[in-house]
């Protein structure tokens, strides 16, 4: 069974389509309008292997938020759709991912469950044209779309491009290895409950 999905997203705020391949090796075709989140996204795909086709147009003479935050969503709901029931995969993962004098760790968990710890700090306000505060966003809608458990954690750093290519090199990581197939699970779920899929319970 191919682990792939198609998102298509449209308000009056963004037009997001996506496409992913969870059994990819990593190729990508980004565009957002923003060009360090294209970097981030490239990062995401490369590093994860899974294959990433995305093309968003947002409201960005308003300013960055709408897209930043809605090509999250859509980017955990396609790796959601993806994992269908999510049988057999390790669920659990955590990586740590060192850029220069920077080192972040990402501990994530495919639980159905949402929720963002987010312990990352600049020491300046934006980043060229992209305002920092921004990638908060992205990996909250990240985390309440995909249904994860999502800790990330700058340790330590100085520069704010390093601590912030570090989060998505770490979450890159920790996507790959949570959603592997074990082959002790094989088509079992990996909770006492027997579903890892948020329906309110």
């Amino acid at each position: 069974m191919k682990r792939v999905a198609e998102i298509k997203r449209k308000t009056k705020e963004t037009d997001i389509e996506c496409k992913i391949n969870l059994d990819g090796t990593g190729e990508y075709k980004i565009s957002t309008g923003i060009g360090f989140l294209d970097h981030m996204i490239e990062q995401l795909s490369k590093h994860s292997a899974c294959d990433i086709f995305l093309k968003a147009k947002g409201d960005l003479h308003i300013d960055s938020h709408h897209t930043t935050e809605d090509i999250g969503y859509v980017i955990g709901k396609a790796l959601s759709e993806a994992l269908s029931d999510r049988k057999g995969i390790n669920r659990f993962a955590s990586s740590y991912a060192p850029m220069d004098e920077t080192l972040t760790r990402v501990v994530i968990d495919l639980s159905g469950r949402p929720f963002l710890v987010w312990k990352v700090f600049f020491t300046q306000t934006k980043l060229g044209d992209m305002d920092l505060e921004l990638f908060k966003e992205f990996f909250q809608a990240l985390s309440q779309s995909l249904g994860a458990n999502l800790h990330v954690e700058n340790i330590y750093g100085v520069n704010n491009h390093h601590i912030i290519e570090s989060c998505y090199k770490a979450l890159a990581l920790s996507i790959k290895n949570a959603i592997k197939i074990s082959e002790k699970l094989k088509n079992k779920v990996p909770s006492t409950k027997g579903k890892l899929i948020n329906d309110g319970e």
